[in-house]
């Protein structure tokens, strides 16, 4: 893109004041500033008016899980159909690894952070034994890994695990990509900027990984390998089992569009987002839309009729994931706080929220879908997300789970 179409793709959506400081610039920073806004998706900017409306919900009702009992009882046929799958290359992984290590007191890429106490223990290091436990189990069947970063973190992220040889995993099995970025703005669409030579951007939502694998040219390497399951994981949780074989075969038995990995609720009001049906397809309720009459509900069995909370553990079967591209997700807009340059060009960082990001969310994904089998695991076993420093879901808690899972820290 030249200066004259960035001018006028700018005129287009009012945002002229993107280039104010155009002439100061080097050539390498006008370069970089004419991709910007070429990659740029402006329109998402009209929806600025819809901060603090909400989409509007359906009609919530119970989705049964299938529970451990289940699950222990068929475990065999699940895991021989789980190890066919695996062997016939027929499953990929993708780590969502955008995120920085801010809340921890890092500048690093969360995932370098360590939490070993007697030796270095990195979160990207659990991650890739976790997935080597799913390779053995296998026959030494080695899976896709793509591992989703963003502008921020990339080159620190790239650079890292290649010097740790991707932690003894097989280099050819891994692949980069960067998450899209959706544009931030005032209140009134007007878009910042974070820099003279800079619009303000943040990553599009945990729902933007496939879109952003197609758009990095992923979909052809899906299909070369003929890739039929993506499980799609966060990488702060250190104990997620990465495409085990029992959890593939259980969702494969059950034809359904995705699995996804749930724990029971160590409370009526968990913080944690509930699987459910809404206008009866599946969906995820947030802890803060369940109603009292929801935490009251039983099941036929007496228990919570919302008691298992997802972990952000998702089996896609691929070509529904095609399907979801082709349509529209939905997208939220959020307020937040967004450092910004103001007239005189100076940085400011502001103390209380002064503008909109833009997401797309997994539970769009989800809810696009026909069928999903929430399926069980033991919570003290798989889930030890980490994102404080100290008390819940904090380094301090995950290494409390992996001595108990007799991982040597």
């Amino acid at each position: 893109m030249n200066y004259e179409q960035a001018k006028e793709k700018l005129a287009k959506y009012n945002q002229e004041h993107v280039l104010k400081y155009y002439d100061e610039l080097s050539e390498e920073s006008k370069a970089a500033l004419l991709q910007q806004i070429d990659e740029t998706d402006f329109e998402v900017l009209s929806k600025c008016s819809e901060l603090g409306k909400g989409g509007n919900r359906g009609e919530f009702s119970p989705l049964a899980a299938m529970q451990l009992p289940e699950i222990e009882a068929s475990r065999e046929e699940f895991e021989r159909i789980g190890i066919e799958t695996i062997k016939a290359g027929k499953t990929a992984a993708v780590l969502l690894a955008g995120g920085m290590g801010t809340r921890l007191g890092s500048d690093n890429p969360k995932g370098m952070f360590d939490i070993g106490l007697t030796k270095n223990v990195y979160i990207f290091q659990r991650l890739f034994e976790n997935l080597m436990d799913s390779v053995n189990a296998a026959g030494g069947a080695f899976i896709h890994l793509f591992i989703m970063t963003s502008e921020k973190n990339h080159e620190a992220t790239v650079n890292f695990l290649t010097e740790k040889n991707f932690f003894g995993y097989p280099k050819d099995k891994v692949t980069f990509f960067k998450q899209d970025m959706a544009p931030a703005s005032d209140y009134n669409g007007k878009v910042y900027m974070e820099g003279k030579d800079r619009i303000s951007t943040s990553p599009n939502g945990n729902a933007g990984w496939f879109s952003s694998m197609i758009r990095a040219g992923l979909l052809d390497v899906i299909h070369a390998e003929g890739i039929e399951w993506i499980d799609v994981f966060a990488v702060d949780n250190v104990l997620q089992r990465i495409c085990d074989p029992c959890f593939v075969g259980a969702t494969v038995k059950r034809g359904v569009s995705v699995g996804a990995k749930v724990v029971k609720k160590n409370a009526p009001d968990e913080k944690v987002g509930v699987m459910c049906l809404e206008d009866g397809r599946p969906s995820i309720v947030e802890y803060y839309e369940l109603s009292q009459e929801m935490m009251d509900a039983k099941d036929e069995n007496g228990d919570p009729a919302y008691n298992f909370g997802v972990i952000l553990n998702y089996l896609f079967n691929e070509k529904a994931l095609e399907e979801i591209a082709s349509k529209e997700l939905p997208l939220h807009v959020v307020e937040k706080k967004i450092p910004y340059i103001d007239e005189n060009a100076n940085l400011v960082k502001p103390e209380k929220p002064n503008g909109c990001k833009f997401e797309q969310l997994v539970l769009d994904m989800i809810h696009m879908l026909d069928s999903c089998l929430p399926y069980e695991v033991v919570r003290e076993k798989e889930f030890a997300p980490i994102k404080n420093p100290t008390g819940v879901d904090s380094v301090e808690s995950a290494r409390e789970l992996c001595k108990l899972n007799g991982i040597e820290l």
